[in-house]
């Protein structure tokens, strides 16, 4: 038996059959040279500022890298290199405008970020008076979110399981369809909701015929506008749990309850986790519901069930249409202050969920 060998390749048949490539060096050209023209355009002329000479160099550099890549390496190669281009100036578009808040919180936001900031109120603060903090908002934000949470959470997930493992027929479809039309209702909606109902019917029952303004009834207005982002995720996380895992847990004679309870949330709760914090931060940055059923204050009140209640949303709101010039960088720090609360919680929610899944 005889073996046949492939004969050898000569060098310089070896070096054609090689595909050319365009250099690091001269993509770093194209670019350098997009930016500089960009600059020099929309400087010399006047007609834009740094975000145009982003833009323009994007655009200028996706057109030079197609057309060095079409001579060095063919315009097959060309057209793949400039729509990955495209692609990651894409991502870097879509990432500016979130470094640009960022940079701008932390800029401005600084300034105040100090020791009488957390500890101190705005009671008997003058516009004259530099000092002066967000601790009495901090206190509300806390209770009242915290309060439209534990309201919230177990409704929408007993929301969300029925819809998806018991629900059938025409009433489970008129619960998706409310929770659809709940989810674009604007929050002043809730405000006045909370507002008509709570405020000028249940409390004056409780409150010796007066209508009582509280914190609460920013945490119920709070959870009208939790529970459809909440119901809408966990539906979501839940119809993504494999049917496998059901059928299997079915075969050993596991209860359906149980099922749900031991096998499907505990696999959906990173998701669920996720859509939990989406609605608690868009409840922590609203200010239209808190100042129609809250009122706001500038005193201390740890009391979320009597008098007036502040939060920070809306102490970003009078801080920045407020008169002094002392009150722009309190603002700035209670939007930072509210920011980094949101993503605080975020990270720690995420790791609960993560720790629980590995301790499974």
């Amino acid at each position: 038996m005889t073996t046949m060998t492939a004969p050898p390749v000569a060098p310089e048949q070896n070096l054609r059959l090689r595909a050319r490539r365009l250099p690091v060096v001269a993509l770093l050209g194209i670019a350098v040279a997009a930016v500089a023209v960009a600059a020099l355009l929309v400087y010399a002329t006047g007609i834009g500022g740094f975000a145009l000479v982003v833009a323009l160099a994007m655009l200028l550099y996706l057109v030079g890298l197609f057309a060095a890549s079409s001579a060095v390496e063919g315009r097959r190669q060309a057209r793949n290199r400039t729509w990955s281009a495209l692609i990651h100036s894409a991502f870097v578009l879509a990432l500016l405008p979130l470094i640009s808040v960022v940079w701008t919180l932390l800029s401005n936001g600084m300034e105040r970020l100090d020791r009488t900031f957390f500890l101190t109120s705005m009671n008997n603060i003058g516009a004259r008076d530099p000092n002066g903090g967000a601790y009495h908002a901090i206190v509300g934000t806390l209770e009242q979110v915290g309060i439209a949470t534990l309201i919230t959470v177990p409704l929408g997930l007993a929301c969300a399981i029925y819809v998806v493992e018991y629900g059938r027929g025409r009433f489970a479809q008129l619960i998706r369809f409310f929770v659809d039309v709940m989810t674009g209702i604007p929050s002043i909606v809730a405000g006045l909701f909370v507002l008509a109902f709570w405020i000028l019917i249940v409390s004056p029952y409780l409150n010796d015929g007066r209508p009582g303004y509280s914190g609460f009834a920013a945490s119920l207005a709070l959870s009208v506008l939790m529970l459809p982002t909440i119901v809408r995720s966990t539906e979501e996380m839940l119809r993504l749990v494999p049917a496998p895992l059901r059928e299997g847990s079915y075969a050993l004679g596991v209860p359906k309850w149980k099922t749900i309870l031991r096998i499907v949330l505990p696999t959906a709760a990173p998701g669920i986790v996720t859509g939990v914090m989406l609605a608690i931060a868009r409840a922590a940055g609203e200010t239209a519901p808190v100042l129609l059923v809250a009122g706001g204050g500038a005193a201390i009140n740890f009391n979320p069930f009597e008098n007036n209640q502040s939060s920070l949303a809306l102490f970003v709101y009078q801080q920045a249409g407020d008169a002094s010039r002392y009150a722009p960088a309190r603002a700035w720090a209670a939007a930072l202050t509210l920011v980094a609360l949101v993503l605080i919680l975020t990270i720690a929610a995420k790791l609960l969920a993560r720790r629980n899944r590995f301790g499974r």
